[in-house]
């Protein structure tokens, strides 16, 4: 079974849940990392895409005010 390491903008869009316009406007703002160009083709390197992702997570812990 070969795993899928490699997403394309159709597959990313769909993991992210998001507009393919947002991944090509990020890619061209650099904000995306692991992007890999193959030709004229991108492709999206998942555990790269996956750490950016945890990095961005929201705290879930309460804010204290005054603190």
């Amino acid at each position: 079974m070969i795993s899928q390491k490699l997403l394309d903008v159709n597959g990313l869009a769909q993991y992210l849940s998001l507009p393919k316009a947002t991944i090509y406007t990020w890619v061209s703002l650099r904000k995306i990392p692991g992007v890999v160009k193959l030709g004229r083709s991108l492709r999206f390197d998942l555990e790269v895409v996956d750490r950016w992702v945890k990095e961005r997570r929201v705290s879930q812990e309460p804010v204290l005010a005054g603190k």
